[in-house]
């Protein structure tokens, strides 16, 4: 164990910031992927339900064309896997809320299983890791259709119209692997030697550079996971295997001269180019040795329960509130409060504050808009293409943003099966989005998880576990270079997590001061034996006048 005492931090402060919550960052390196596709899964099923006169049917052809924001960052062989169990929990949700919906009109009943089904939502996406847009697509589909009017005999014709857009959605979604097909492992390769680089700036000194160091190994650990998944030929994925090597060898041991030959590695990687071939100081044989050590992972459960209950109850609360005024669609106060949960309540504060801006101005938006919607019904369709594109496109700057878009979409879905007026449309929405955040914050306070310290404890247990490893393995004369590899691997993911979950539980109330010294102190060992391991596996180059054994000119087509 470290042999640095656990020292217990002041008992942190208990405020909601503001500062910084509505802040525009950058779009994300793929926003164009799930914008593109989502364009490209609506269009069709909407315009021939409108060539047919049947516009009324849209809102189950949209539940499986959403299923195409999904997964676009995963390679392809993962992607298509995740993607028929998003298709398939999209339809199984959206079986359960028709079946309800036929069989009983009690709003409150239909609240209390929308609320159960937002929960399960929120558990499985979590614990999948599915990614953005996690459960809010998944419960704004359930939720919306529980309020249908809807019989019976219906319900296996709207779910086969819904398993049949899904299927649309898992071929557009599948479709750029015909022209790129590593191009989701390219992309995670390269974000791990951007990363890398960004660290390498700091030259491992300075204000900034442990979180520098804590994302460029988050970023390398997502490229690890990716490499395995992508099932690349055994040539392509060695490349890319051996620039992520160097990225973690930068995090081991920046110098000036890594950011540069980093970021141009990256660069290199757009496109269908060749990928750069560098060479390793040690033969081939040992540079890579348990490369898979951390695929386990991928599919670990994460602290569950808590949201889950959150999610729960707050959906429950926001719903009967929204009933209690007398409005009509409580759905909306539902799926803004299921909308809120994050890891810890000051992220959840957060996302609430994002999602009132973000709903007010979308509801303006709206109002702008609504004049030319009612223009027809093609026009109503072309305005709900326009804002799923502009969704995706703002939602990666900023949640709030995002929702500028999402929320004049939302109301004009409504308005499929018939124009509507805009004043009460408007002000039913406005009032959901408060009382959603209200009472969804509310849960989330009311629902302590004092068990974040407790995970806090296991992952520096973990850490100081795996660095001890690695240190015995250095110590010993005629140590295994596969076991090595192995312990400095572990010794990497352990610290990974460690920092999700301290950054976690610094954000969660009603608990015990957390050991905020003794986590920097195991993060420091930790990375100090990391980068002892990678200077006796032989891992770092030469510095030395022209030694440097790269091979950057040798280059492997992978264009299809």
């Amino acid at each position: 164990m470290s042999s640095a005492p656990p020292v217990l931090s002041s008992r942190p402060a208990r405020r909601l910031p503001l500062a910084g919550v509505l802040r525009v960052g950058r779009p994300s390196d793929i926003w164009f992927k799930p914008a593109l596709s989502v364009v490209a899964a609506i269009a069709p099923p909407n315009l021939t339900l409108l060539a047919l006169g049947r516009l009324d049917l849209a809102m189950y052809t949209m539940a499986g064309s959403l299923c195409a924001l999904y997964a676009h960052n995963r390679p392809y062989a993962a992607r298509a896997r995740a993607l028929v169990w998003v298709v398939l929990g999209m339809v199984g949700g959206l079986a359960v809320a028709l079946v309800a919906a036929s069989l009983t009109g009690s709003a409150v009943v239909l609240v209390t299983v929308g609320a159960l089904l937002a929960a399960a939502q929120k558990a499985l996406c979590d614990a999948t890791r599915i990614g953005p847009p996690g459960n809010v697509v998944l419960t704004f589909v359930s939720s919306a259709s529980l309020f249908a009017p809807q019989i019976l005999a219906q319900v296996p014709g709207h779910l086969a119209l819904a398993a049949a857009t899904g299927a649309w959605a898992w071929l557009v979604c599948m479709a750029p692997a015909l022209v790129r097909p590593h191009g989701p492992e390219r992309r995670a390769t390269a974000h791990a030697l951007k990363a890398a680089a960004a660290y390498a700036d700091t030259g491992g000194t300075g204000e900034g550079h442990a979180r520098a160091r804590a994302a460029g190994y988050a970023a390398v650990h997502a490229a690890w996971q990716s490499l395995p998944a992508g099932g690349a030929r055994a040539r392509t994925r060695g490349g890319l295997e051996r620039l992520v090597v160097r990225a973690e060898v930068a995090l081991a041991a920046p110098t000036e001269a890594d950011a540069g030959r980093l970021r141009a590695w990256a660069r290199s990687l757009r496109g269908t180019g060749p990928v750069p071939q560098v060479g390793l100081p040690r033969a081939a044989a040992d540079e890579l040795l348990g490369v898979d050590a951390a695929r386990s992972l991928w599919g670990r459960l994460g602290p569950l329960t808590p949201l889950a209950l959150r999610t729960a109850l707050g959906c429950t609360l926001a719903g009967c509130a929204s009933l209690a005024l007398g409005i009509g669609r409580p759905y909306w106060a539902l799926v803004t409060a299921a909308s809120l949960y994050q890891v810890n309540i000051a992220l959840t504060w957060s996302r609430a504050v994002q999602r009132v801006v973000g709903n007010v101005a979308g509801v303006l938006v709206f109002a702008a808009v609504a004049p030319l919607a009612h223009l027809g019904q093609a026009a109503l369709v072309l305005c709900c293409l326009a804002f799923s594109f502009g969704a995706e496109l703002l939602i990666s700057r900023n949640y709030w943003l995002g929702s500028v878009c999402v929320t004049p979409m939302a109301l004009l879905i409504t308005e499929f099966a018939g124009f509507q007026k805009p004043g009460e449309l408007m002000t039913e929405r406005v009032v959901d989005t408060v009382v959603g955040a209200l009472a969804g914050f509310v849960a989330a306070v009311a629902v302590t998880n004092r068990r974040a310290g407790d995970r806090l404890e296991h992952a520096l247990t973990a850490a100081d576990q795996a660095r001890e490893r690695a240190a015995r393995l250095l110590a010993e004369p005629d140590r295994d270079p596969a076991a090595l590899e192995s312990a400095r691997r572990a010794l990497a993911v352990a610290l990974v997590d460690l920092r999700a979950t301290a950054d976690a539980a610094a954000g969660e109330w009603w608990q015990r001061a957390l050991p905020e010294e003794r986590v920097v102190l195991t993060e420091q060992s930790g990375h100090r034996t990391l980068a002892a391991t990678v200077r006796r596996q032989g891992l770092l180059p030469d510095r030395g006048a022209g030694t440097e054994t790269e091979t950057e000119t040798e280059t492997e087509d992978v264009r299809p």
